[in-house]
């Protein structure tokens, strides 16, 4: 049986070994070949045409004879509850059963067939996680304004500046990038950077190397 693992982390300071390995050991175990890895560093808020790791691994199931994407949470196919589940029709048009670990659940049966009760079960979960988040980002928005209404200030010191060190330290994998000779818009979009911070780490880390 062959599988592939489809990792993600939301921030360059995570990383996703431990969901990479996890997988790996349930696949030897359960007796599948992982023949692919898909992992990328990006907000899974983002619509899947701009998550790279999701279109390449649209694609690679579409071509190839995989039985299996695995998967250590729900919330790695992507906190868009939408778009999450356009991943998940794909791979049920394509009889590709999808696996999510830490709740043991596959939308597929052992005959093919979609399991009714597990595609319930990962709509409810990835609502849930949607309301978690938006709660999350109500309170933070809430203490913020607070903070600012009680005389408090927010943003950088005036004159603040990165150091070029301090800058090859935070965006490694931008840099990474930019070296590749990606655009910067492109670079944008699969980082989540805007364009002004990719301009500075450019100017500073790149073009006086």
């Amino acid at each position: 049986m062959k599988a592939i693992i489809l990792a993600r982390v939301s921030t360059l300071v995570q990383e996703y070994d431990r969901q990479v390995n996890e997988l790996t050991e349930y696949a030897a175990n359960h007796k599948m070949e992982v023949v692919k890895v898909f992992s990328n560093k990006v907000s899974g808020a983002k619509k899947n045409e701009e998550r790279p790791e999701i279109l390449e691994m649209i694609d690679y199931v579409k071509s190839n004879q995989v039985d299996k994407v695995l998967v250590l949470e729900i919330s790695r196919l992507g906190r868009n509850t939408l778009e999450a589940l356009k991943v998940i029709e794909l791979l049920n048009e394509n009889k590709i059963c999808l696996y999510v670990k830490n709740y043991n659940i596959e939308t597929l049966d052992e005959k093919g067939k979609i399991n009714p009760m597990a595609q319930f079960l990962i709509t409810i979960l990835l609502e849930v996680a949607r309301m978690e988040r938006t709660t999350i980002r109500q309170r933070m928005e809430s203490g913020y304004f607070n903070h600012l209404n009680s005389g408090g200030r927010v943003g950088r010191k005036v004159g603040y500046r990165k150091s070029a060190e301090q800058m090859k330290n935070e965006y490694v994998e931008e840099i990474k990038l930019l070296k590749k000779g990606i655009s910067l818009r492109n670079v944008c979009k699969i980082t989540g950077k805007s364009v002004n911070t990719l301009r500075k780490i450019n100017a500073a880390c790149i073009a006086q190397a």
